[in-house]
């Protein structure tokens, strides 16, 4: 088996046979989701599609935590882009993950965050750490959940509890997100690796076309009861509430109890 790698500045993606590894690279920062780490996703997943031998993509974080979410910071200091072309770039993000011909296998650790937590959703399976952490901080931050964040999650974990998680923001931990149906599996932080590589292992061994059939035939059915197409007007809310005075408020009081 071969083994390739694609060259990107926010994150590594590399090949290896049947295996590839989308590892988002700024442990620092706790690994941020900017306007460069956006893009760079989407294009790894489809480098992955140009990988002929992959068939599954183990997606992580490095260091202590899988994403801290959006990095506002990175887009607000860009004259370049607008709010609106955010939205529609994390969206673009999202939906290239989701559509990977590969499985991918979410590996969560430490904190999974907003932004982090969507990209967590567009993958096929999710483990994590029995000390990972989650959060989705956006009405807090006054934003609406975007990057098909919503439909997602209706998804998952139903519309109910997605409204609470979403409106109240509060934290819940990895138990919790077990029994909401979000993780396929809690194990003790020392054994994520393992049962990670196992799940992978284990995976690789079926036939590749059983595998792609399987996940385009469920996505196909998930789209027909929550379809992520809806997210097209994302962008727009997300515009709009950076317009809002009262949103502006929201952000800059959350911002400053944070400390940034």
């Amino acid at each position: 088996m071969s083994t390739a790698a694609s060259n990107f500045e926010t994150l590594t993606a590399v090949a290896d046979g049947r295996l590839g590894r989308l590892t988002l690279n700024r442990p620092e920062k706790l690994n941020p989701l900017s306007w460069q780490c956006l893009h760079e996703i989407e294009q790894a997943a489809r480098w992955f599609d140009d990988q002929r031998d992959v068939t599954v993509v183990i997606v992580s974080g490095a260091g202590r935590a899988f994403s801290a979410g959006a990095d506002l910071n990175s887009f607000s200091s860009r004259d370049d882009i607008t709010t609106r072309e955010v939205g529609e770039h994390g969206r673009r993000m999202a939906d290239a993950l989701e559509a990977m011909k590969a499985l991918a296998i979410a590996r969560l650790q430490g904190w999974c965050v907003g932004g982090g937590l969507v990209v967590a959703a567009a993958c096929d399976l999710r483990v994590a750490a029995d000390t990972a952490r989650f959060s989705i901080p956006e009405v807090d931050l006054g934003i609406p959940l975007a990057w098909g964040g919503i439909p997602r999650l209706v998804r998952e974990i139903g519309p109910a509890l997605t409204k609470e998680l979403v409106l109240t923001c509060r934290p819940f931990d990895a138990a919790e997100a077990k029994s909401a149906g979000f993780l396929n599996r809690v194990v003790p932080e020392d054994d994520l690796d393992t049962t990670v590589e196992e799940l992978a292992a284990q995976l690789i061994e079926k036939a590749p076309l059983t595998i792609q059939a399987t996940k385009r035939h469920v996505n196909a059915v998930t789209d027909q009861m929550v379809g992520t197409m809806r997210s097209w007007s994302d962008a727009d809310g997300l515009a709009n509430a950076f317009n809002d005075p009262e949103c502006g408020e929201a952000r800059k009081a959350y911002l400053a109890t944070k400390g940034r």
